[in-house]
Protein backbone atom coordinates (compact mmCIF):
# COMPACT_ATOMS: atom_id res chain seq x y z
CA UNK A 1 0.00 0.00 0.00
CA UNK A 2 0.95 3.17 -0.78
CA UNK A 3 1.14 6.17 1.34
CA UNK A 4 -0.20 9.33 -0.26
CA UNK A 5 1.45 12.72 1.27
CA UNK A 6 -1.26 14.69 2.94
CA UNK A 7 -0.67 17.99 1.38
CA UNK A 8 -1.53 15.98 -1.75
CA UNK A 9 -4.85 14.79 -0.41
CA UNK A 10 -5.46 18.37 1.03
CA UNK A 11 -4.63 19.63 -2.74
CA UNK A 12 -7.53 17.26 -3.99
CA UNK A 13 -10.02 17.98 -1.28
CA UNK A 14 -9.72 21.68 -2.02
CA UNK A 15 -10.75 21.12 -5.55
CA UNK A 16 -13.89 19.47 -4.70
CA UNK A 17 -17.02 21.55 -4.57
CA UNK A 18 -18.80 21.66 -0.76
CA UNK A 19 -22.24 22.72 -0.62
CA UNK A 20 -23.26 23.86 2.95
CA UNK A 21 -26.57 25.93 2.31
CA UNK A 22 -29.69 25.44 0.73
CA UNK A 23 -29.08 28.61 -1.43
CA UNK A 24 -25.51 27.51 -2.09
CA UNK A 25 -27.23 24.46 -3.55
CA UNK A 26 -29.49 26.45 -5.79
CA UNK A 27 -26.83 28.66 -7.34
CA UNK A 28 -25.35 25.56 -8.38
CA UNK A 29 -28.30 24.41 -9.74
CA UNK A 30 -28.43 27.64 -11.80
CA UNK A 31 -25.29 27.70 -12.17
CA UNK A 32 -25.17 24.03 -14.33
CA UNK A 33 -28.49 25.00 -15.64
CA UNK A 34 -27.54 27.96 -17.85
CA UNK A 35 -23.97 26.12 -18.55
CA UNK A 36 -22.14 29.35 -16.29
CA UNK A 37 -20.07 27.78 -13.49
CA UNK A 38 -18.29 30.95 -14.22
CA UNK A 39 -20.85 33.00 -12.13
CA UNK A 40 -21.79 30.75 -9.80
CA UNK A 41 -21.23 32.83 -6.84
CA UNK A 42 -23.35 35.29 -8.31
CA UNK A 43 -25.92 33.01 -8.26
CA UNK A 44 -25.48 32.02 -4.73
CA UNK A 45 -25.71 35.38 -3.63
CA UNK A 46 -29.70 36.15 -5.48
CA UNK A 47 -30.68 32.46 -4.26
CA UNK A 48 -29.52 33.51 -0.84
CA UNK A 49 -32.04 36.56 -1.30
CA UNK A 50 -34.82 35.87 -3.17
CA UNK A 51 -37.25 32.91 -3.92
CA UNK A 52 -35.45 29.62 -4.86
CA UNK A 53 -38.49 28.24 -6.61
CA UNK A 54 -38.92 31.78 -8.70
CA UNK A 55 -35.26 31.66 -10.14
CA UNK A 56 -34.93 28.09 -10.48
CA UNK A 57 -38.17 28.36 -12.72
CA UNK A 58 -36.34 31.48 -14.88
CA UNK A 59 -33.28 29.57 -15.09
CA UNK A 60 -35.35 26.46 -16.26
CA UNK A 61 -37.37 28.50 -18.62
CA UNK A 62 -33.74 30.23 -20.70
CA UNK A 63 -31.97 26.36 -20.57
CA UNK A 64 -35.01 25.52 -22.44
CA UNK A 65 -34.97 28.25 -24.93
CA UNK A 66 -32.75 27.04 -28.28
CA UNK A 67 -31.06 29.64 -29.88
CA UNK A 68 -29.68 31.91 -26.76
CA UNK A 69 -26.01 31.90 -26.97
CA UNK A 70 -25.38 33.33 -23.92
CA UNK A 71 -27.77 31.83 -21.35
CA UNK A 72 -26.41 33.63 -18.17
CA UNK A 73 -26.55 37.06 -19.80
CA UNK A 74 -30.40 36.47 -20.13
CA UNK A 75 -30.98 34.79 -17.27
CA UNK A 76 -30.05 38.37 -15.83
CA UNK A 77 -31.70 40.79 -18.04
CA UNK A 78 -34.92 39.40 -16.85
CA UNK A 79 -34.41 39.14 -13.94
CA UNK A 80 -33.83 42.88 -13.99
CA UNK A 81 -36.93 43.22 -15.58
CA UNK A 82 -38.68 41.45 -12.90
CA UNK A 83 -37.12 44.11 -10.39
CA UNK A 84 -34.89 41.37 -8.20
CA UNK A 85 -31.83 43.07 -7.50
CA UNK A 86 -28.88 40.97 -6.73
CA UNK A 87 -27.05 43.90 -5.25
CA UNK A 88 -29.36 43.98 -2.05
CA UNK A 89 -26.71 44.30 0.96
CA UNK A 90 -28.35 42.39 4.32
CA UNK A 91 -27.11 44.11 7.46
CA UNK A 92 -26.00 42.11 9.98
CA UNK A 93 -27.34 41.96 13.66
CA UNK A 94 -24.36 44.02 14.83
CA UNK A 95 -24.87 46.42 12.36
CA UNK A 96 -28.76 47.10 13.44
CA UNK A 97 -27.72 47.12 16.64
CA UNK A 98 -25.07 49.90 15.88
CA UNK A 99 -27.72 52.15 14.39
CA UNK A 100 -30.62 51.94 17.31
CA UNK A 101 -27.74 53.13 19.15
CA UNK A 102 -26.95 55.83 17.10
CA UNK A 103 -30.62 57.03 16.76
CA UNK A 104 -30.73 56.93 20.77
CA UNK A 105 -27.71 58.90 21.42
CA UNK A 106 -29.39 61.35 18.63
CA UNK A 107 -32.51 61.76 20.44
CA UNK A 108 -31.19 62.16 23.69
CA UNK A 109 -28.62 65.06 22.37
CA UNK A 110 -31.57 67.06 20.06
CA UNK A 111 -33.38 67.41 23.60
Amino acid sequence: MERVPYSDILKKRAKESRVYRKHQMTGLLIAQLLKDEAHKSLYMKLAKNHSESKLLGIARDVAERGPVKNKGAYFMSIIARLGIHYKKKLKSPKHIQLELKLKKARKKSSR
